[in-house]
């Protein structure tokens, strides 16, 4: 007899809570076989592809593409075993309906994982998720529990009756949404959603509960100021009218948070200096004249950035807040700036400090590639110690940037063009680049900060500084 399982999001790892449903790529009622990816979701860090650990007929979907689903929300449902062919398939829709009660003698949806052995389930599908112990069975509620369900379902979209809990049409998917609007007294049905299909996303809750304070509506969670930390505001503050609101999520609210973060947490002070960078470029030309792969602006200075780490290793640092201490680390893995569609983004290239110029341009190539197709994984986007902000690309001479959390630095480069220098005592048209350093004042003090960046304007003045450290 078939058994229907219940596949839920998994942990996608590095404290990522929440993805969007990007794309669907299977139907109700398609065969899948183990470990065949199923959704693209898309999280803070990256596009991923999501496997399924078992194989059988997908009996139910769960959210529409676009739906924002917490790590542990359903996903879809699998008949696997015998019979599962013969299972009638129907959609699920907005609301995640499955795709039909269960019939006499056959085990409820999530249920039957101990039995994966037998019906095909894989091993670890994806960091921090195994397909390997049974998750605890459906919660039954007991006839003295029921009036107490019946009545917290006003706030979850449910029809009040005295038989069962029975779902409402209210086209709400995160489980989130729901306890935000539950812990407010808020009657969902009153909405209207301004995701697809007038999904209700939390944007839409939080909107409503603004504006009930500006009209003096006095709510459950308001009278005792749940409201005010709810939704990152205060109880009078009213919405301005017209406009376009722009739900601060994936990559940009991932970005907001960390450089949020990093403003709250981190003392930082930006030191900077105008550089002769004529020699530097006259370098490149000469590598690149001489045959072999081409060598990247971006890889030089990467190239300089280690080795003025090697000499102030203060600056590839972090700190230990709870401890009170400095760890100075051992690797340089170097974070670089990359702007894309869907916003900005920091890969990391591992053990930069490793790598000549050439290994250096193809690993940035190969990064920037990624980044722009969405396709970097959450490794990828994680774990550097230092960060090269490249801000002359868009034109600008100088910035100060802030330290991307929980690193102790950052170097911004700024565009190199031609201008008035004073070189060999006279007035010339050098190309110059402003540098700048923005450092975390509890690492160092101004005289390291300064040296590391006076030792990395000398190797874009005279390249051949480096050569004592090759």
């Amino acid at each position: 007899m078939a058994q229907v399982l219940e596949f839920k999001l998994p942990d996608l790892g590095e404290g990522l809570t929440e993805a969007e449903i990007v794309r669907w790529m299977v139907e109700v009622g398609d065969v899948v076989t183990v470990d065949q990816p199923v959704v693209e979701v898309e999280t803070a860090k990256a596009m991923v592809e999501v496997p399924c650990p078992y194989g059988g007929v997908v009996t139910a979907r769960f959210g529409e593409e676009g739906a924002e689903l917490p790590v542990g929300a359903p996903l879809l449902t699998v008949a696997v075993g015998e019979g599962a062919a013969a299972r009638p398939a129907r959609d699920s829709g907005t609301g995640g309906e499955a795709a039909g009660p269960a019939r006499a003698g056959e085990p409820e949806a999530g249920e039957g994982r101990a039995e994966e052995a037998k019906t095909g389930g894989s091993g670890n599908v994806l960091v921090g998720y195994g397909t390997s112990e049974a998750p605890a069975r459906r919660r039954r509620v007991r006839p003295d529990r029921q009036a107490s369900v019946v009545a917290d379902g006003r706030a979850n979209g449910r029809v009040r009756t005295a038989g069962p809990v029975v779902e409402g049409p209210v086209p709400v998917i995160s489980p989130l949404v729901r306890r935000l609007a539950r812990q407010h007294d808020l009657d969902l049905r009153e909405l209207t959603g301004s995701g697809p299909d007038g999904l209700i996303l939390r944007a839409d809750v939080e909107y409503a509960l603004r504006a009930a304070a500006a009209q003096g509506g006095r709510t459950a969670g308001q009278e005792n100021g749940q409201v005010a930390a709810a939704v990152g505001g205060t109880p009078s503050a009213a919405p301005r009218s017209g406009g376009v609101r722009t739900p601060l999520k994936g990559v940009r609210g991932a970005v907001a948070d960390k450089l949020s973060r990093s403003r709250r947490e981190i003392p930082d002070a930006t030191c900077w200096v105008d550089a002769d960078a004529t020699e530097l470029m006259r370098a490149r030309s000469a590598m690149n004249a001489a045959g072999g792969p081409k060598i990247s602006l971006v890889a030089l200075l990467a190239r300089i950035c280690t080795a003025a780490l090697a000499r102030f290793p203060e600056l590839n640092s972090t700190v230990d807040t709870e401890a009170r201490e400095v760890v100075r680390l051992d690797h340089v893995h170097l974070g670089f700036a990359a702007q894309t569609d869907r916003g900005l983004v920091v890969p990391v290239v591992r053990d930069a400090h490793a790598r000549d110029a050439e290994a250096l341009t193809a690993e940035f190539a190969r990064l920037t590639g990624a980044a722009r197709e969405g396709r970097l994984s959450p490794g990828e986007l994680t774990g550097g110690t230092f960060t090269l902000n490249n801000y002359g690309v868009f034109g600008v001479d100088g910035s100060t940037p802030i330290i991307n959390h929980p690193e102790a630095a950052m170097l911004g480069v700024g565009r190199i063009v031609p201008k008035p220098w004073v070189h060999d005592g006279a007035l010339a048209v050098r190309q110059v680049v402003q540098l700048s350093l923005t450092f975390d004042h509890r690492v160092c003090d101004g005289g390291t900060a300064g040296g590391f960046l006076r030792y990395v304007a000398d190797c874009v003045e005279q390249p051949a500084v480096l050569l004592r450290t090759l």
